[in-house]
């Protein structure tokens, strides 16, 4: 089975049960303080661990609930069953499934949907990012001061990412901090955030945004300089174009 093919339908299969979910009584359990888990993120994993299994038998899959299931061959699949819980616990429409597919280290497919809008984004390495199937590409803001960028962080890690929020917010057009970073990539790749940064992330909440933001156009990096980590979990990604100057404020913060 084509992997693009596979992993942008079983991300729409997972996020038509993230809205059955919905209207429904949540059972909801924190991790941490404000970092939230429900019925349905587990409900979301499971579903796509079983559909990869039965495709793909030797693969890897790498998902934030359930941790890591390890594979016979050289393929993976990097799973966020409900990016955005806290967003959907509340029933804010921002937040998405995520599924990345990766062979030999490479990042080859991913897909971001978003169930509530009913958007799906996908990327073939090679062959572009579409939304909906339309071909989309970064902004062509060229101007810190008019660019849209995005952010994220927990609650309890504002002393460390406050003063860069502050600081970009004086730069930057605007700055929004939308609780989805899978989804808030993609609406990079699609040129609706000139950029975005965000530290203490999974892999699981980068890897199909960063392939999107790769073949629409833009540069994702590590937030110190250098190419990006995905078991490292820092992330700027821009249209490329505000890229050195936003990546030269955060060091200044």
């Amino acid at each position: 089975m084509d992997p693009l093919a596979f992993v942008t339908s079983l991300a729409r299969e997972a996020g038509a049960l993230l809205r059955e979910y919905l209207a429904s009584p949540r059972r909801i359990e924190q991790k941490r303080r404000h970092d939230l888990v429900t019925d349905a993120d587990q409900a979301s994993e499971a579903l796509i661990v079983q559909r990869i299994r039965a495709a793909y038998p030797q693969a890897s899959i790498l998902g934030e609930e359930t941790g890591a299931f390890a594979g016979a061959g050289d393929e993976r699949f990097i799973v966020d069953p409900l990016d955005g819980t806290t967003n959907y616990a509340h029933g804010y429409p921002l937040f998405c499934v995520s599924i990345a597919y990766e062979r030999s280290g490479r990042l080859e497919a991913g897909a971001v949907y978003a169930p509530l809008l009913d958007t799906l984004f996908a990327a073939r390495r090679g062959g572009g990012a579409t939304r909906d199937g339309v071909p989309i590409g970064v902004s062509a803001i060229d101007g810190l001061d008019r660019a849209l960028v995005c952010t994220g962080f927990h609650p309890d890690d504002y002393a460390r990412n406050g003063a860069q929020f502050a600081l970009i917010s004086q730069h930057a057009q605007a700055v929004r901090r939308d609780g989805s970073a899978a989804l808030d990539l993609a609406f990079v790749a699609a040129g609706i955030y000139d950029a975005f940064w965000e530290f203490d992330l999974g892999a699981w909440d980068i890897a199909a945004g960063a392939l999107l933001i790769e073949e629409a156009g833009g540069r994702a990096g590590a937030i110190a300089g250098g190419p990006l980590d995905l078991a490292d979990g820092s992330i700027l990604a821009s249209n490329g174009a505000v890229h050195d100057a936003l990546q030269g404020l955060l060091a200044t913060a």
